[in-house]
């Protein structure tokens, strides 16, 4: 069954970039934007994330915080966060465990292939660990102001 607005968000429990295992009592009080992005790195996910970056302040000052997941390891989450000075962390999947919960892990179609990969998706999590709001299938182009938007009618 997939997960929809209203539902408990699935617990996370993975590694991060910041050096620790993170779990939403990580962030008491405070919305969870959570985006899931294929791989670091490459160009749509790079947009992606180098908007999350831009938009820090603003998603920060409606009181959200940021956390990006993809199969990639903890190396190349330093080397993406260093390349680009993100400034929120990354969350470490390898073996798509985060992905699977949260129904993102999918069969995809690219250049005509069949792939499974992660589905580009973000979810507003609120402080009491329910799913307010999913975007599936994001498309990076004014995907932000969708998500700053929806904040501001919970703030």
């Amino acid at each position: 069954m997939e997960l929809a607005s209203g539902d408990p968000a699935p617990a996370i429990n993975a590694d991060a970039s910041n050096g620790r295992t993170v779990t939403f009592a990580d962030y008491p009080d405070k919305y969870i934007v959570l985006f899931f992005y294929p791989k670091n790195d490459t160009p749509g996910c790079t947009r992606e994330a180098c908007t999350f970056r831009d938009f820090i302040a603003k998603l920060t000052g409606l009181g959200a915080t940021i956390l990006g997941c993809s199969p990639d390891d903890l190396r190349s989450h330093d080397r993406f966060i260093s390349k680009y000075d993100l400034p929120f962390v990354l969350l470490s999947d390898p073996d798509h465990r985060t992905a699977l919960d949260y129904g993102v892990w999918k069969e995809k179609n690219m250049y005509g292939r069949k792939i499974i990969g992660v589905e580009r998706s973000t979810f507003l999590i609120s402080p009491d660990q329910k799913i307010v709001r999913i975007w599936r299938r994001v498309k990076v182009e004014g995907h932000i102001d969708e998500i700053i938007d929806e904040l501001k009618m919970l703030v």
